[in-house]
């Protein structure tokens, strides 16, 4: 939810309000000219200095502001409603949009360029923008809607040939939500993976223990990944959660950590005799998988719900098991013959 949370004093102590839509007057509210800090979520917010929107307007992007430019002086507080993305402006070096022009769309300082201190109207097609009259955000600045149209700077702002820097405000971070859809898994390869293999040999008439330990450990892993699509809208630095299983939540950020390894370790279950005059052969497998899962990915932003198709892969190996063969030995007079058998084997997971 888009919301600002107002405090009386720096650092986000005192008295506070939340808001989550327009307010023009705080002073009908009792918070007038006593904001000192601030928290944002969500949507870019505007704060003015003077009631109904009017004075000097202050933009807050997404984000926690221990202290303000100007405190105590903000008197109403607009929401940013618009699309901000793909922003764009054009600027002219004329009034009435004449004369050379330049498209802008992204934040500029034109004090770099050939356009410093030559603007004198502007067309806003997309997002809104702030215009400073110094480099670097400074000096004295205004704020441009989408759909503007202004067609000279002297007369409606007294800003002709002014204008040295512009940005465009940027939105808040989008909400993401994702479902893995398992009924259009596919397993792309399933092997089993030889770990080890342990030899017995009981020559006597009676049975014998195999070894001092009825078990053993063994490693495991489990390799996982996410890929976005090649037309995703979500930025570098997103994160969100893939719950793949109770026991396996994936945290995915964009452009960050999109791959993840989980090592653990099984105990494996060993036969515990071997009977009198017999082999015993024991093979320890890892079963591994290779799956992808198509994944929906549905993202709200400024009150707006869209969804795209990512991707979840995964290498597991975390599935041991225990096959072994009793062999008799060879002895006089008795036809040799051999025995074999599979058999799962409980394990207990303990974590590295």
């Amino acid at each position: 939810m888009n919301r600002i949370t107002v405090y009386e004093h720096a650092n986000f102590e005192g008295l506070s309000r939340e808001f989550t839509c327009d307010v023009p007057d705080l002073h009908e509210l009792d918070f007038g000219d006593c904001i000192a800090s601030l928290k944002v979520v969500g949507q870019p917010w505007i704060a003015y200095t003077d009631p109904k929107y009017e004075g000097e307007p202050h933009a807050f992007e997404e984000g926690e502001y221990p202290s303000v430019e100007r405190p105590n002086s903000f008197s109403a507080l607009r929401l940013v409603h618009h699309d901000l993305g793909n922003p764009q402006i054009t600027l002219y070096e004329r009034p009435n949009f004449q004369g050379a022009c330049k498209v802008v769309m992204e934040e500029t300082n034109l004090a770099y360029g050939y356009f410093n201190d030559r603007v004198a109207s502007h067309v806003v097609q997309r997002g809104v923008w702030l215009l400073y009259q110094n480099p670097g955000r400074g000096g004295w600045h205004c704020l441009a809607w989408p759909g503007e149209r202004l067609a000279d700077y002297k007369l409606e702002l007294n800003f002709q040939s002014r204008l040295s820097h512009l940005r465009p405000l940027q939105p808040g971070r989008p909400l993401v939500s994702a479902r893995l859809l398992w009924e259009q898994k596919r397993v792309e390869a399933e092997r089993e993976v030889l770990v080890d293999e342990i030899e017995g040999v009981n020559e006597t008439e009676s049975e014998q223990a195999l070894a001092a330990s009825s078990s053993r450990e063994y490693g495991t892993t489990l390799w996982q990944s996410f890929h976005f699509s090649n037309a995703t809208s979500l930025k570098a630095g997103l994160s969100f959660t893939l719950i793949v299983e109770a026991s396996n939540i994936f945290t995915v950020q964009k452009g960050r950590s999109e791959s993840s390894t989980r090592r653990e370790r099984v105990e494996v279950q060993l036969p515990a005799k071997i009977p009198p005059r017999t082999a015993l052969s024991i093979q320890i497998l890892r079963k591994e998988v290779t799956l992808s899962v198509p994944v929906l990915l549905t993202i709200t932003q400024n009150e707006a719900v869209r969804t795209e198709m990512g991707e979840y892969r995964s290498v597991s190996g975390t599935n041991i098991s225990a096959r072994y063969s009793l062999k008799p030995l060879p002895a006089a007079g008795r036809q040799q013959a051999a025995t074999e058998g599979t058999e799962p084997v409980p394990r207990t997971k303990t974590e590295l």
